[in-house]
């Protein structure tokens, strides 16, 4: 397993900065013309002869010139101002200096644009990329010089603090729990995302970022800080795409699993990780659904999972990193992302993640902690994933050794038998296979459940306990 992101020696991609575009040597700085005297630099007003008796420009206060009214209220026969004030030079300049070039009589086609804008547009851009060669010589020459202008300028926060619950503020306080998860085996070489859940070195990641290490590859873990170490393999389950990996440190801040049973749509939520091999990338957005049923994981043993939406931008590499909320709990593991139809990899976000709730991961974390594996609960029938009709039907014969109802299993207690169709779990209304399990697959086992059944004509509500399953 490769994910996405690496170059061939493994390491992240690296955004590359685009070159300067160089000018010619002795590329000259454009002058102004002289009909632009109005907006020329001072030296060169200067030099110009100024016609007497023009009277100095009033200003409103706020910097701004104002137009002469004139004996005809500033208009002429076209409608144009007669006399336009310049502030830096105090005098009512003609609104013909200011607006035409030397070639226009100031009778233009329709629609032909005026010279003035695209030429100090020229003039700002050349200046702009000459500048840190002859800008100095330039202000010299002009009459400036350094120091002669003094910007306005903020105090900066030497403490960089920000509002209690902002990104920011969320951001400084999870990121030094996020991990960055490289892995080497003998099936490739990949990266991905965890966190710490105990502050005695256990990290929480997806079983698909480290599959690649077993049974003997190498697991290392970069925190924050850019420490680095070994880890080892505690457990595992392909069944939830959840694992679980041990560091020999202690006084580590692990961080809170918080609630995903209270999470509505429009939650706002932030994700941490290490997408394309870029430690500790922030994104932010929204929950955008609830109970997406996702298979996820490239094991050969896809995980369903009862999924978190998000458009907070997910990539290759976030996979194992938190979701966390606007409290800073976590409330998913980022595990997946659509892509378009046809597409054999995904090529990056397109505003469709999902996760896995963290209630269902902290209940699988614990018991991969105490046992070094996790279970997960069953009814005992066989789907039909052919059926396209309302519900989801269980098969009327079984396949390699299955029987359709499991003997003596929920489902053979509640009196479901080969060809009944399952309608709802819960009130919640199923159409798909993938439906029914991922909303199995989110209660735990002993979990009862109320099942809305139809046989033949007939439609009832059983109810059942739900038995258990072990991962491989």
């Amino acid at each position: 397993m490769t994910e996405p992101g690496t170059d061939s020696a493994g390491g992240p991609a690296v955004p590359r900065p685009i070159p300067p575009i160089p000018l010619p040597p002795g590329h000259p700085v454009p002058s102004y013309q002289k009909d632009h005297l109005a907006y020329a630099p001072p030296a060169l007003r200067e030099a110009a002869a100024e016609p007497e008796g023009r009277p100095e420009v009033e200003t409103d206060g706020q910097g701004a010139g104002k137009t002469d009214p004139g004996d005809g209220r500033g208009d002429d026969a076209s409608g144009a101002p007669q006399r336009t004030a310049h502030l830096e030079t105090g005098w009512w300049v003609p609104a013909a200096e200011v607006r035409a070039t030397p070639a226009d009589d100031g009778h233009r086609p329709a629609g032909a644009r005026r010279g003035l804008v695209p030429l100090l547009l020229v003039g700002a851009l050349a200046l702009g990329a000459v500048g840190g060669v002859t800008g100095p010589l330039v202000v010299d020459a002009l009459g400036g010089g350094p120091g002669s202008v003094t910007l306005p300028s903020v105090q900066a926060d030497p403490g960089l603090t920000r509002p209690d619950g902002s990104i920011a503020d969320i951001a400084a306080t999870v990121g030094p729990s996020v991990v960055s998860i490289r892995v080497a085996g003998a099936d490739g070489q990949g990266t991905g995302s965890g966190f710490v859940i105990r502050e005695d070195g256990y990290i929480l990641t997806n079983n698909h970022v480290i599959a690649a290490a077993v049974p003997s590859g190498r697991i290392s873990v970069t925190f924050a800080d850019g420490s680095e170490t070994e880890a080892t393999l505690v457990g595992r389950t392909a069944d939830y795409d959840l694992a679980v990996i041990e560091v020999d440190l202690d006084g580590l801040v692990p961080l809170v699993l918080g609630d995903s049973e209270s999470v509505v749509v429009g939650d706002p939520v932030i994700a941490i990780g290490a997408p394309l091999g870029l430690d500790g990338t922030v994104t932010s957005g929204i929950i955008s659904a609830l109970n997406r049923p996702v298979s996820a994981g490239d094991t050969g043993a896809p995980a369903f999972i009862n999924a978190l939406q998000t458009d907070a931008a997910i990539n290759p590499g976030n996979s194992g990193g938190p979701l966390v909320n606007g409290s800073g709990e976590v409330i998913g593991i980022n595990s997946a992302i659509a892509q378009p139809p046809g597409q054999v990899a995904a090529s990056g976000s397109i505003g469709l993640g999902f996760a896995i709730g963290s209630t269902q991961a902290k209940r699988t974390a614990e018991e991969i902690i105490a046992t070094g594996s996790a279970s997960y609960p069953i009814i005992g029938v066989l789907l039909d994933g052919a059926y396209d009709g309302e519900g989801v039907q269980v098969v009327q014969d079984g396949a390699d050794g299955q029987e359709p109802v499991t003997p003596d299993g929920p489902a053979d207690g509640a009196g479901i038998e080969p060809g009944d169709v399952i309608l709802s779990i819960d009130g919640r209304p199923v159409t798909q296979s993938d439906e029914l399990i991922v909303a199995i697959r989110a209660k735990a086992p002993g979990d009862t459940v109320v099942l809305r059944v139809r046989s033949g004509g007939d439609e009832r509500d059983v109810s059942m306990v739900l038995d258990k399953a072990t991962s491989e």
